[in-house]
């Protein structure tokens, strides 16, 4: 398990790229949506929620946890948006690339948590 307070997407992913390397995560589609799902996830917490409370990355047989916490008690919703306008699809792209997405509110935030395959 690691666990990180990152404030932008980017230091999300140097962070999460060294924890797949220090558990040996095979290179490849698995390793390229789990750095995706952590980057939209931060980025929704710092545009959407204040900030990143807590970032959690958990290793399992063949897959990986994200969890992001932030302060926000409202929670992640699918936005209409038209091909043109840029972003809305994040939320979505998280989901269909996750094997199980769950959202927890509690006192002072929430937590979203994406387990995702390592191979497909």
């Amino acid at each position: 398990m690691h666990g990180a307070s990152p404030q932008t997407a980017e230091r999300a992913r140097d962070v999460t790229r060294g924890f797949l390397t220090a558990v040996a995560a095979p290179a490849g589609d698995g390793t390229d949506a789990v750095l995706l799902v952590v980057s939209e996830l931060v980025t929704n917490a710092v545009r959407h929620a204040g900030g990143v409370t807590q970032l959690r990355l958990v290793a399992g047989p063949g897959t990986v946890t994200v969890t992001v916490e932030d302060a926000s008690s409202t929670a992640p919703t699918l936005r209409r948006s038209s091909v043109g306008e840029p972003g809305g699809f994040g939320w979505q792209l998280v989901r269909e690339l996750s094997e199980d997405v769950e959202v927890s509110t509690r006192p002072g935030g929430k937590t979203v948590s994406a387990l995702l395959a390592l191979s497909h």
